[in-house]
């Protein structure tokens, strides 16, 4: 693989392509339960570019990734953007435990009977789902490792021009 650029570039490549599944198809609607006590439904937000991301208190990557989240938020909020963190664990006090640590500015849903996590095939923590402003899920991240923000970012950004 040394000799071969080409070998070389798609290596480098793999990380992103292994975590990234572009153009999945509609996103099914939902109803969960925000930390402030009123219902969120995902309909409500066609429209605008929605990252879906399902998390755990006992996952370290998705208190790693958490910051990040919130930083896209704040940096596309006004154009059409919003980010839902889907908490999967069945008692919420380890999650709000995670929250006083780690507060965040985007909507924390619960997902305490794990039926939207079934709905979304979740199989991984963290989980990350982009839905489009038609409604389509357009990519999926399993896991999380530094530098995933980025292309987060980038496929926001690609999402929000559309």
């Amino acid at each position: 693989m040394k000799n071969n650029p080409i070998a070389v570039l798609l290596f480098a490549m793999l990380p992103s392509m292994v975590f990234a599944v572009p153009d999945i198809g509609p996103a099914e609607n939902f109803t969960l339960k925000s930390a402030q006590g009123s219902n969120i439904r995902l309909s409500e937000y066609r429209g605008q570019v929605v990252l879906i991301n399902f998390w755990a208190s006992w996952c370290g990557p998705c208190r790693q990734e958490m910051p990040h989240l919130d930083a896209l938020q704040e940096k596309y909020e006004a154009l059409g953007f919003t980010v839902f963190g889907v908490n999967v664990e069945q008692d919420r006090k380890m999650a709000d435990q995670v929250l006083r640590d780690i507060p965040v500015t985007f909507p924390i849903l619960f997902d305490e009977h794990n039926t939207v996590s079934e709905l979304y095939d979740v199989d991984a923590m963290p989980a990350t789902v982009l839905v489009d402003r038609n409604g389509d899920i357009r990519f999926v991240h399993r896991g999380y490792k530094s530098g995933y923000e980025d292309v987060y970012e980038r496929q926001v950004r690609t999402l929000i021009k559309e």
